[in-house]
């Protein structure tokens, strides 16, 4: 299946368990995979065959830096259930959504979610 990929988006939102990360907030990035058909935009060249991936970008923005979430699955399921709000030609999605620094003592680059949803997982 085809793919748009948006890799690397970086955030800054106030999602978490504990109040400091609702109160001072930190950088999450977000990756997005969207599964969908792109034979015919390859062929036609025409924008509206296809998924503008500079409105994904703002549909992944608009969920992270918004209403503050206790959990980082909370805000992955956001954005795919967006993307398909957003996007008739969506078929799947894959979100991962990495929190470089939460607050749990210990060495680490980071912590992420990933997860996979398709269309018919919202209807």
């Amino acid at each position: 299946m085809d793919k748009i990929l948006l890799n690397g988006m970086m955030f800054y939102g106030y999602h978490g368990l504990y109040p400091e990360e609702n109160k001072l907030g930190q950088r999450f990035t977000v990756d997005v995979e969207l599964i969908s058909d792109l034979k015919k935009p390859g062929k036609t060249d025409n924008m509206e065959d296809s998924i503008h991936y500079g409105a994904a970008y703002e549909v992944a923005r608009k969920v992270v830096e918004g209403e503050a979430q206790n959990l980082v699955e909370k805000v992955a399921d956001y954005i795919a259930k967006a993307m398909f709000d957003s996007f008739s030609k969506l078929e799947a999605i894959r979100v991962k959504v990495d929190k470089p620094g939460p607050p749990i003592p210990g060495y680490y680059q980071s912590v992420a979610i990933e997860i996979y949803r398709e269309r018919s997982d919202y209807e």
